[in-house]
């Protein structure tokens, strides 16, 4: 019996060859469209190649450590004295304005201020204010661009993760990572070009939950999607051969599937065959390119120290960003590590104590390793989460221990490094109480359209077509920041 890709060639009649010649011409013609425009998008905007930038682009690649929860700012970054003197005291009324909180906190009238938990110093000759909390940081304040002023339309954990970003609240919007995977490409050949990694502090009681959607490419095809590296040695399922499946019998397994999806490919048009075809291969490389990647052998020990006594560990936080480094240091150009537990609405006490220990060495680490291997100018390193926690307390103000705070989009901070941005400053502000921002405000559609600006894409520009409309991932919103380019 002659294997099927062969029926497929010849001209003796089966199945497979009725239902080719059975197709009708408008379906050839829509089948013929889709696959040529494909094939055009696959030459384009493949691994190899890339496509060009709108303009000259000031970082080559992103670090995205996000934060899911919602760091409190105006326990870490955003320093409001008035919030000392007012501790105990009402939230003054003229903050509030109608404005929507979670069902947690309902009506704020009457609710509480609560002072910073621990207190601020001043850094660097660009005297950025941090909190003892997150003294390593403090130390790189000079290399460092905070945004004091954005604000979201969100006030749940999982809509604002989304709509940070993929740009809408509702699931099924490409990821950040998986648009610029889309319009830009990868150099790298044998590694994803959008990788996801994700932690979680140990002991925490925190529920936040990593949905895939966050990494999704959502209308784009599916080989733009962000792949995630397991918090293990082994970070890739399935990459090993079986026992018994040698490495030319594999190549050559993978080429005749090849051939078959091919010419299924030839019958339907349909991209997600391609993406089989391209996962299928970089599967393939990957086998040698991840053990090497996670083999940390070459690392050296004042290297290994520098991250924390946690990078030894998979999964942690600090073994993430040593991987980050190593990962966009092999061309990588989207790296996404997402760290959970910042949701402290009755830890402020404890919990948040843990998260900084856990993710402040390391996330300075990062800052002063890319920069001691020339490779910070050209890399994004941005860190925030979705929103900032409420300046009001949550809880009861005479158990310290079970101090709290909520969710809070209307004002909260984010810091970035390298790329393009300028080092050392404090952009936008929010008002005394750290309540709303006020001073050049900065939407999340403002802030994903300097992103993009700085990896030189124009973002009214990059667009995918989908149910009769262009999307992007600015929506039909966003403008760039110029003030925060260097």
């Amino acid at each position: 019996m002659k294997p099927a890709w062969q029926l497929l060639r010849d001209d003796a009649p089966s199945p497979i060859r009725e239902a080719q010649l059975a197709v009708n011409r408008r379906q050839f013609f829509g089948k013929s469209a889709t696959g040529l425009g494909i094939a055009a998008l696959s030459g384009l905007l493949g691994r190899e190649s890339g496509a060009a930038p709108h303009h000259p682009a000031r970082a080559k690649r992103v670090i995205y450590l996000f934060q899911n929860g919602g760091p409190t700012h105006v326990d870490l970054f955003d320093y409001k004295p008035e919030l000392t003197r007012l501790h105990g005291q009402p939230v003054p009324k003229e903050y509030l304005g109608g404005k929507r909180f979670s069902t947690m906190t309902g009506d704020p009238s009457g609710k509480l201020m609560l002072q910073p938990v621990e207190p601020f110093h001043q850094h660097g000759s660009s005297g950025a204010w941090v909190s003892e909390l997150m003294p390593h940081l403090g130390a790189v304040a000079d290399d460092l661009c905070f945004v004091k002023s954005l604000h979201t339309d969100a006030v749940n954990h999982a809509p604002a993760i989304s709509f940070m970003l993929s740009g809408a609240q509702l699931p099924g919007r490409p990821a950040l990572g998986a648009w610029l995977n889309y319009g830009l490409g990868s150099p790298n050949e044998d590694l994803p070009g959008y990788v996801v990694m994700t932690s979680v502090s140990k002991g925490t009681t925190c529920g936040q939950i990593f949905y895939d959607f966050y990494w999704g490419s959502g209308f784009l095809p599916s080989r733009f999607q962000g792949s995630k590296f397991r918090g293990s040695r082994d970070p890739v399922l399935y990459l090993s051969n079986p026992e018994g499946i040698s490495a030319p019998l594999r190549r050559g397994m993978l080429d005749d599937l090849a051939e078959l999806n091919q010419a299924k490919f030839a019958t339907s048009g349909d991209p997600e065959i391609l993406t089989r075809i391209a996962q299928y291969e970089l599967a393939y490389r990957m086998q040698s390119s991840v053990p090497e990647l996670t083999d940390l052998s070459s690392e050296p020990e004042h290297v290994l120290e520098m991250y924390g006594p946690q990078v030894r560990e998979p999964g942690t936080f600090a073994y993430n960003c040593l991987m980050a480094r190593r990962l966009v240091e092999r061309g990588v150009p989207f790296v996404q590590c997402m760290h959970a537990g910042w949701d402290q609405h009755n830890s402020l006490t404890t919990e948040l104590y843990t998260q900084c220990r856990d993710t402040d060495q390391p996330s300075a680490a990062l800052i002063k390793d890319l920069k001691m291997r020339g490779l910070l100018d050209e890399t994004l390193v941005i860190w925030g989460g979705e929103f900032g926690r409420t300046p009001f307390i949550q809880g009861n103000l005479e158990n310290r221990p079970r101090w709290g705070r909520d969710h809070h989009p209307y004002a909260f901070t984010v810091w970035m490094a390298g790329g393009g941005v300028k080092p050392g400053i404090s952009y936008g502000a929010s008002d005394d109480l750290g309540f709303n921002a006020v001073d050049r405000p900065v939407h999340v559609h403002d802030f994903q359209a300097t992103i993009l600006h700085l990896l030189g894409i124009d973002h009214e520009r990059l667009t995918y077509r989908f149910q009769g409309r262009y999307f992007r991932l600015t929506d039909v919103h966003g403008h760039v920041v110029r003030d925060l380019l260097a």
